[in-house]
């Protein structure tokens, strides 16, 4: 891995919270992801579970995790079981995990070699009566293939049909939207490589550049700072394209008189940053695009203040309609007749900004959280409205990510990160 070790204390803290909200008796078991194949003998770059990494620092394809706090046997409640290496595996794929190693990492004691799995899972399944498997709950998720995890949940269900099976997903979904100061961190990293990526761009910009050279400009800024790569496929649309708000052709030429809408984020130590910045391909923005990218800004900024514990992300998003609602009012994009015969669930401003806010983020981009719960101090939310009119080939999107405090405003991690028109114009020329 690129980036630099993590200090194993934050995956012991991470494994203590899980079993704080286990019912007594009961194991948890927790799979990495697989490596996914192309066609003949290629395969896509390994990216691992983002769980059992929250849970135990592991970055390496075929591991499991096993949680049993009330084992009989102290060798068995924390253990990991890793593929084993050995010189010919160091040669021909690169060096793995041995058992110091993955103590070192993970802080686990117990590692044995996969082959063992089997054998000790029949013994454990004798002494616990209920089972915590991980099925992928996220409210984005829309899941096709079928996972590592999937598949080993389908054959323990058939092997041990008559254990009680729970989920993990309740418990991780809120522990992992609340962040330790050491994941909060690594954000930051993940933010100030990004500002690296960002400031790298200003100066490269101009007419009849390809979206496409701006997005290699970002690796190659993100690469040379550890990161794992781009946090999510990047969106460099100019023009007409950053009203398309999934844009992840990057293919079209950058026009003078365009504006462009760089949604882009690095990765480090699979924690992800999400940034969007918009940049005149000039150098310039026209009075219009000024106007229109300032009352984006305005609204970013009012916001984020709102980001406070306690505060219903439902109830947040109606408060930022209305900061909408009035910016587009006086740019002459809507009317008050408009609003006034608006429908309540489709309302007059959501034909310029169509999207949500506002989202949690940490391993994911669209990270774990229950958005139907209050928020809490220590989530990370980015928050990220946009103005987009396709009749003016003009999309402006700005967005940051915060930290929310027990008190006073939100703090925020891409602070400083250009971002005014000023700021802008003047790091351009």
């Amino acid at each position: 891995m690129k980036y630099l070790p993590i200090d194993k204390k934050l995956f012991i803290k991470n494994r203590k919270k899980f079993v704080t909200k286990m019912k007594s008796n009961s194991l948890a078991i927790f799979n990495s992801n697989d490596i996914y194949p192309v066609s003949a003998d290629s395969t896509l770059p390994f990216a691992q579970h983002r769980d059992i990494f929250y849970l135990s620092g592991v970055d390496q394809e075929e591991s499991i995790l096993v949680i049993f706090p009330d084992a009989p046997k102290e060798m068995h409640r924390e253990m990991l079981f890793l593929k084993e290496t050995n010189a010919h595996i160091a040669v021909w794929e690169g060096e793995k995990l041995d058992k110091k190693s993955a103590f070192e990492t993970s802080g686990i004691q117990s590692v044995f070699w996969l082959q063992d799995f089997n054998k000790v899972l029949a013994e454990i399944m004798t002494q616990t009566e209920n089972v915590y498997i991980n099925t992928n709950e996220h409210y984005r998720a829309n899941v096709e293939t079928e996972t590592r995890e999937a598949r080993f949940i389908k054959i323990l269900k058939s092997d041990f049909p008559a254990h009680t099976y729970l989920r993990s997903q309740p418990i991780l979904q809120r522990l992992r939207s609340v962040k330790e100061i050491e994941e909060i961190a690594l954000i930051q990293q993940a933010c100030d490589i990004t500002e690296k990526g960002f400031r790298r761009i200003l100066s490269f910009v101009k007419p009849k550049v390809m979206e496409y050279e701006i997005e290699a400009e970002y690796i190659h800024e993100f690469t040379r700072n550890r990161a794992n790569g781009f946090a999510y496929t990047p969106i460099v649309a100019s023009g007409y394209s950053a009203c398309v708000l999934h844009y992840i052709e990057n293919n079209k030429q950058c026009k003078d008189g365009e504006v462009i809408l760089m949604d882009v984020g690095a990765s480090y130590a699979n924690y992800a940053s999400d940034m969007t910045r918009c940049v005149p391909v000039s150098g310039k923005f026209t009075e219009r695009q000024k106007n229109v990218y300032n009352a984006v800004l305005r609204v970013k900024n009012a916001a984020a203040k709102m980001l406070i514990p306690n505060t219903i992300w439902a109830d947040y998003h109606v408060e930022v309609g209305k900061l909408m609602t009035k910016e587009l009012i006086d740019l002459g994009l809507i009317t008050e007749e408009d609003v006034k015969n608006e429908n309540p669930k489709w309302p007059a401003y959501k034909k310029y900004f169509m999207h949500g806010t506002s989202h949690h983020m940490g391993l994911d981009t669209h990270d774990y959280g229950i958005l139907t719960e209050p928020m809490q101090a220590g989530m990370v939310f980015t928050v990220e409205p946009g103005i987009y009119i396709p009749e003016e080939n003009l999309g402006i999107r700005i967005e940051d990510d915060y930290v929310i405090q027990e008190k006073g405003e939100p703090f925020n991690l891409m602070a400083n990160i250009p971002i005014t028109v000023e700021e802008i114009e003047a790091l351009m020329a």
